[in-house]
């Protein structure tokens, strides 16, 4: 497979499986969203391998390959492979540190055989490589401005954190057919939920208020990583900033919803998404120019 067929299976994997965060990717310049678009792939590929069927040692021997398969497209190497040849060039024309690539593949493993986490701070381990290091896989790719490369890493983890307990929250009923429940037990016994009622599919009273209580920790990491946004090149903005309220207006239906995440999946209405893409596009288009424009004076 060849470098360019491998970016565009990435491409099309975000377009089908991250359709939000696909929308806001257009926003960047071309350049720069093959690449996310790459590492998107990646994230993707690995966590469908985890996903796809109840064996665990199956899952286990395919995440070692996958893993070794990785080690040697790092390496030079050629591979046949779909995700990885864009994901290793990805990796290595940005310099995207092995150690967040690492922490993601831990918290893979982890998915394997861990369904259940007892404290939020249990679960803010596990998200630290499943949220908080593709956060920081991208920020090579979208670039900070001169000197806050090191400032723009905490944001960087904030907003990875906010948009998968976004998914969590959205995405309860569908964790709970595989076998999954990320909502900690320490707050499903404080609010008195069972894992009987998100079984029975009815939304209780007391599920309402574990929601809210949920998506209130959400909107923390969202505020938390607001103030990064400054810190990214211009023609980076509007992409984040779009995805923000893009995930953050998944927070929204769930509320607008009284906070019943078992009835439906909580999506944003296509017009929604077509109002917030074309708010940003402006700025996108203006940044993307200046980017490319030459300091006076330059041969």
């Amino acid at each position: 497979m060849t470098l360019t067929t491998s970016y565009e299976h990435c491409r099309r994997l975000n377009a089908h499986h991250g359709r939000s965060f696909y929308l806001a990717t257009l926003l960047l310049p071309a350049w720069k969203r093959r690449h996310v678009h790459a590492l998107y792939g990646f994230a993707r590929h690995v966590d469908d391998i985890v996903d796809t069927s109840s064996d665990v040692a199956g899952r286990a021997e395919s995440l070692d390959e996958v893993t070794r398969r990785l080690a040697t497209c790092l390496a030079g190497e050629p591979i046949d492979d779909p995700v990885l040849p864009a994901f290793a060039h990805t990796v290595r024309s940005f310099g995207v540190e092995r150690a967040d690539i690492d922490a993601f593949l831990r918290s893979m493993r982890t998915d394997l055989t861990v369904t259940r986490y007892d404290t939020y701070e249990d679960l803010l381990v596990y998200m630290e490589g499943s949220a908080a290091a593709i956060g920081l896989m991208m920020l090579p790719v979208l670039e900070t401005v001169p000197g806050a490369e090191r400032l723009a890493r905490e944001p960087a983890r904030e907003l990875g954190r906010a948009f998968q307990l976004t998914n969590f929250l959205r995405d309860v009923a569908e964790d709970l057919t595989r076998g999954r429940v990320y909502l900690p037990r320490a707050d499903l016994d404080k609010f008195g939920v069972t894992e009987g009622d998100l079984a029975a599919g009815g939304c209780t009273r007391a599920m309402r208020e574990l929601v809210a209580f949920e998506a209130d920790r959400a909107r923390d990491h969202y505020r938390h990583a607001l103030d990064g946004v400054k810190l990214l090149a211009p023609s980076s903005r509007p992409c984040i900033h779009a995805a923000y309220e893009l995930y953050g207006g998944i927070l929204g239906r769930i509320a607008a919803s009284g906070h019943d995440v078992l009835a439906a999946r909580a999506r944003l209405p296509r017009r929604r998404r077509a109002t917030i893409f074309a708010r940003h596009l402006l700025a996108a288009s203006a940044a993307g120019r200046a980017e490319r424009r030459l300091p006076s004076g330059t041969a």
